[in-house]
């Protein structure tokens, strides 16, 4: 009886032990398949949401303003820029190299051309461009007409607002003093070991020739002043205000304005009389068709012998075959300048051998006041583009 209560038992705990099995079985099933669903759930969801969440990246993307500034030289008109605009991730600011320009400006609206020539082939690439600008006033480098043609505006940044124009007067003067009291060959007499020369000359009692009375020209007048100097100035038309649209803090000359600053006003016909009875010519002019070669061999020729001769605009203003005649000669009695006729200088030409000749690395207007300034205008209207708002700080000149 034991051995078949024994089989009994055994048959029944064998029964139980499928039903448990079964009902184990049944139960793991319902829950792998109840873990599929939520997993296939869960896997929707985060598709959908992973789709959503590109859709929106992608939207922004799209809404992203984007500056381009083109070449490395003068690195603080981009490093200032991108620091301005550091609290606004929807404001990108590139510098990429001059020769990468043409095949990425498609991508950017709004374009700082510093020194890159901006022709119609490059031009007729920036299919996205709404603005070009520069990185202060000079915009010879710019075809404006085929911006126009294209639909782009093109505008400088007024320098009277800036502080760029007084930084620009500033080295005006530490030029003319550099030459004055010759640099250069004080720096041989330290080398030296010489004490008291070379014997330098004054600025006091001299004739100061402005080229140009604009802003730059204003403010160099305000600063040569307490010198006790002569100033002669040309200007195109004195019926104008010397400011621009900037609204800059230098007051406007029209009606005898600033007649203080200004021994004697001629205009275009009367640079050659007024060359020929200064001691110092200080080359302020805007380059264009018109001014282009101005400071040429009939220029210089009547400059009185030993004059000094200054630009702090732009390099093509003087021909450098008579700069250089006159260098040899002794005519010329110093040059200096800030800006050359191709940049970067070489620094092996001819011209930089002579002893009073001293040259700046285009830096007159490159200052912590006028370049966080300047920035600061240039990220203004990244923002008011990006708003849809109209610009402000600039001159637009289309």
């Amino acid at each position: 009886m034991y051995s078949k209560t024994t089989s009994g038992l055994l048959l029944c705990k064998t029964w139980v032990s499928k039903a448990k099995t079964l009902i184990t079985c049944n139960v793991l099933e319902n829950t792998y398949l109840h873990h599929q669903h939520q997993r296939h759930w869960f896997c929707s969801l985060a598709q959908a949401g992973a789709n959503a969440f590109q859709k929106m990246s992608d939207n922004r993307c799209s809404h992203v303003t984007r500056v381009l500034f083109c070449g490395p030289h003068f690195p603080d008109s981009h490093n200032y820029t991108r620091q301005y605009l550091q609290g606004y991730p929807f404001v990108q600011v590139d510098d990429v190299p001059l020769e990468s320009v043409p095949a990425v400006i498609g991508d950017y609206e709004v374009c700082v051309v510093k020194n890159f020539r901006m022709n119609s082939d490059v031009l007729s690439r920036a299919k996205r461009m709404k603005l070009i600008m520069q990185f202060g006033v000079g915009l010879e480098g710019v075809d404006i007409t085929a911006a126009t043609k294209h639909g782009i505006k093109v505008a400088k940044i007024p320098g009277g607002a800036t502080g760029n124009a007084a930084s620009c007067a500033e080295m005006a003067i530490y030029l003319i003093l550099g030459l004055l009291r010759k640099q250069n060959q004080m720096k041989i007499s330290v080398e030296q070991k010489k004490l008291g020369e070379p014997t330098g000359d004054n600025l006091q009692g001299k004739t100061v020739f402005i080229l140009g009375f604009g802003n730059i020209g204003i403010h160099l007048a305000k600063r040569l002043r307490p010198f006790d100097v002569k100033i002669l100035a040309t200007k195109r038309s004195w019926g104008l205000p010397a400011q621009d649209s900037s609204k800059s803090e230098a007051p406007s000359v029209e009606n005898g304005g600033y007649a203080d600053l200004v021994d004697e006003r001629g205009n275009h016909a009367d640079i050659l009389k007024f060359a020929s009875k200064a001691d110092i010519v200080v080359c302020c002019l805007a380059m264009n068709n018109e001014t282009i070669g101005i400071v040429n061999n009939d220029f210089i020729s009547v400059m009185r012998k030993g004059a000094i001769l200054i630009n702090i605009s732009r390099g093509g203003l003087l021909v450098y075959d008579a700069v250089l005649t006159h260098l040899k000669s002794g005519h010329l009695g110093g040059l200096g300048i800030d800006v050359a006729w191709t940049e970067p200088f070489d620094p092996d030409d001819a011209i930089l051998k002579f002893p009073d000749v001293i040259i700046t690395p285009h830096v007159a207007g490159v200052t912590e006041l006028s370049y966080r300034d300047m920035a600061k205008v240039v990220g203004d209207v990244a923002l008011q583009l990006h708003a849809g708002k109209p610009f402000t700080g600039i001159e637009i000149v289309n």
